[in-house]
This record gives C-alpha cells, structure tokens and sequence, in this order.
C-alpha cells in the first residue's frame, strides 16, 4: 500500500505511516473474527438448519411447479430423485 501512496505524492515517511496505520486494523479484526467463530459455533447447526429449510422452500415452490409446466414431468421429477440420491450418498461418502 505504501508504493501507490508514494506514487500518487505522498512522502515516504507519510506513505509508510499509513500503510502502517491501515496494517494495524487486520490483528484487530483477527481477535474479532476469533470472537464471532467461538460464537457461531453454538448458533451454527440453527442457521444451517433454517437454510436448509429456505432452499427446500424455494425449490418446492418455485422450481418444481416450473419444471411441470414444459410438459417434461417425468424427467423432472427424476432429475430431482437423482439429485437428492447423488447429494445422500455425498454426505455419506464425505461424512
């Protein structure tokens, strides 16, 4: 940070001090990103859970009432069962 600084006029002293001054932030949002993780780690398996349910939603209401409107239902609805098969034995596989 401190070269584009220099280049656009600043000092080499002042470029250094404020590319200093912006490093000095990471350590901070370092010991709070720390913080947040111990945090998330209680409410994780909630949020997951709730997103989950958002995309179930999304894909029961918007997605499978599209996919059978083209007159393709059946390879729609076998498009879904392998996708739900592959993403079980994923999990499985992956756990």
């Amino acid at each position: 940070m401190a070269f584009p600084l220099f280049k656009m006029g600043y000092g080499r002293w002042k470029a250094f001090f404020y590319s200093t001054l912006s490093g000095l932030v990471e350590p901070v949002g370092g010991l709070l990103g720390i913080f947040l993780v111990s945090l998330s780690s209680s409410i994780l398996p909630y949020a997951l859970s709730f997103a989950a349910g958002a995309m179930i939603y999304v894909v029961s209401d918007e997605m499978i009432p599209e996919t059978h409107r083209c007159g393709v239902e059946s390879r729609a609805t076998f498009g879904l069962m392998a996708g739900f098969i592959l993403m079980m034995v994923l999990d499985v596989i992956l756990s």
